[in-house]
Formats: structure tokens, sequence, C-alpha cells
């Protein structure tokens, strides 16, 4: 990197640290561990609204959009400075990450004044209608229908697993509108408003005692044609949109990681626990997993930096591995603190740890993924 370049990066790091010195509080940091509820949902909507005018809602973005145009190495060090901060990133995590590109690059000017800057500031919470009791991980297999009724999608079935799905006012419904046409190209995508008659969310309480998820019921939705986001029958593309303003998502999750990895280190050593050979071991295992994915995180986002072809199974190869040591680390702490662990909030991270492996594609279908994309191997 050039050393212009590295000023204007070391520039970015220090305005965000100076920041969140400023602005970011302990009452913040602790709402965010848990994500939005009923009880943290306003305190984190303003929190919100102090990253947007900050200018720090969503460094990729645009700038006409509302952010700084950041490159790799920025939006890096943005999630770094965050996460060390332990500071929540805006509300519509889906909606900022995955949704809003797509309205960019798919969408009318008309949904892009409409809907980019309520989503930024946090105003309108948003989730995605994807999966579904027999569509999981299989989004092809999706069975909700929308019918043309003249002017009017008519809109009929189920989603479930729906990220805030009950909090949201604002859906990206994935629904099947040519039930003749082979399963990738009968769906289109819609935008839909969650207080539309015939809409019911309700949460689902996970046994770590979450209401992050939610099943949502369409009964009749009646939604305007114009609500429809790309071409008719050409949703895949839109959940295909390549994520392109969030370059360096993906190192959320071994920065996260690093971030459990050292408050286990620091519950240890504060609670003076002797440690045996093989918990040393297994501390040791899960230090070397999450170095590695730090590793092949940078040299994969230099890859991208350099306009080089991305690493196909990638994507895959770092969620198969953030779920074993997210449950490893969750595990150990059980192991090495005993009933101090549920003091330091170890518990819940076992219980909550069980749906790494399955939220954002499961361990079986990335394992496919990593087999024939990556290994050559036969379906």
């Amino acid at each position: 990197m050039p050393d212009a370049e590295r000023a204007s990066v070391r520039q970015f790091r220090q305005s965000l640290v100076q920041w969140l010195e400023e602005n970011m509080t302990a009452e913040v940091r602790a709402a965010g561990t848990r994500g939005p509820d009923g009880n943290s949902l306003e305190l984190l909507r303003d929190w919100n609204r102090k990253l947007f005018e900050g200018g720090w809602a969503a460094v990729s973005w645009p700038a006409e959009f509302g952010g700084r145009d950041a490159d790799v190495d920025e939006q890096l060090v943005y999630l770094e400075e965050m996460s060390r901060a332990g500071a929540p990133g805006p509300i519509n995590v889906i909606g900022v990450s995955n949704i809003a590109p797509a309205i960019m690059t798919l969408g009318t000017a008309q949904q892009g004044d409409r809907f980019l800057g309520p989503m930024l500031r946090g105003d309108e919470i948003w989730c995605q209608g994807m999966s579904e009791p027999d569509a999981g991980s299989d989004l092809a297999s999706l069975r909700t229908a929308a019918v043309l009724d003249g002017d009017t999608f008519v809109i009929n079935g189920q989603k479930t697993w729906t990220s805030l799905g009950y909090l949201a006012d604002w859906c990206q419904l994935y629904v099947r509108t040519d039930p003749e046409a082979p399963k990738h190209k009968g769906i289109s995508c819609l935008l839909v408003d969650m207080t539309t008659p015939g809409i019911d969310a309700r949460p689902l309480r996970t046994m770590a005692g979450d209401e992050t998820f939610a099943e949502v019921f369409f009964t009749d939705v009646r939604v305007p044609r114009d609500a429809l986001l790309g071409e008719l029958n050409k949703g895949w593309q839109v959940a295909m949109t390549t994520l392109s303003h969030e370059r360096a998502g993906v190192a959320r999750l071994h920065l996260g990681l690093t971030r459990e990895f050292d408050k286990l280190v620091h519950d240890v050593r504060e609670r003076r626990q002797p440690l045996g050979a093989v918990h040393r071991d297994e501390l040791a295992r899960i230090y070397g997993e999450i170095a590695c994915m730090r590793y092949s995180t940078s040299r994969e986002l230099e890859k991208v930096g350099t306009g080089a072809q991305p690493t196909p199974m990638f994507g895959s190869l770092t969620k198969l591995m953030w779920a074993r040591v997210e449950q490893s680390l969750a595990e150990l702490a059980m192991d090495v603190l005993g009933p101090a662990a549920d003091g330091g909030g170890w518990s819940h991270n076992l219980e909550s740890s069980r749906m790494a492996s399955i939220a954002g594609g499961t361990t079986e279908i990335n394992r496919n993924v990593v087999a024939e994309q990556g290994l050559g191997l036969p379906r």
C-alpha cells in the first residue's frame, strides 16, 4: 500500500477512534451484546442515528447514499475499531449489508430515494424473507407464492427464522411468481410493508431465551406491482447480488471470535482458575484456528483490493470454521469456569452457539460447496 494511502487509512482509524471515545457509552455497549429487543430497541435506534450523523453507519456505501466510499482497507479498520470498542453497528445489519446493495444496484430511483435514507438512520427496520419450513438453505425450493392481480401481487405463504421479523417495518421478500418455471427462475423479490393487512409476525424464542427471530405468515396480502425489486421472475439474481459495498464484512467473524477468546482468557485469569494440560491444549488449538481465519481473511481481502478473483469457496470455509470455533469456545468456557461461567454470560453463549452451524447456511450445505466448488468432487 503506498505511503499516501497508508496515511489516509491511518487518519480514517484515528477519526473513528476519536468519535467512539466521544460518543460510545457502557449502556450502548451492553445493549449491543444482546441485540435489539423490546427493551433495547429505542436505545439502539438512537445509537444508529448517532452513527448516521457522524457518517459511521455504513462506511462502505457510496457517498451519494450517505456512506464514505470506504475501500477494503478502510472497511477492515472500521470493523476492527468497532469490535475493539464493543460498539454495535447499525440496527439494520441485514438491511445495510444485503438489502441496500440490491436496491442500489437493481432498484428504481424512486425505491432508492424512499428506502435507503430511513434504513441507514435506523428509522425503519428491515428483515429478509428467505427461509421457509421446507426451504431453509435451499432458497430455490421456496413455496410462498405471489400472484399478479392487475397491478397488485397477492401473497400467500410462510417464512421462518426471519431475523427481527416481528420488529421490522419492511421486508425484502422472496416469492414464487411462476410455478411452472424451473425453480431458480420463477422467483421474484418484493419490498413489503410489514403493516400490510394479512401479515402475522410471531416471535420465535430460542433455547437461549432470545427473540431475535420470527415466523411470518402471509394470507392474501396485497402489495402494489411497483414493490417489485429487479425484474419479474428474476429474484434469484437479486438474491445473488454481490455484496460489493461490504467486501470486508467477513472479517466480522474472526474479530468477534478474538473478542470472545480474550474475554475467556481474562475470566480465567481473574478467577485464578487452574488449567490442566487438556484445557491448555484446547485453548491453544482455538487460538490457532482464529489466527488461521485472520490470516486467510487478510489474504482474501488483499485479493479483492488488487482486483484478483476471490476464492470461490472462501465464504463457506470461513463460515464452517467460525461455527466450529464459536461452539468450541463456549464449551471450553463451561468446562474451565464451571458454575462461575454463568455470571460471565458463558452459559448463554453455549446455548446460542448451537445456531452457528445453522444460521446463514447450514454446515452440511457449506461442506457441499467446499467439496463441489473447491475440491471439484461430484455432487
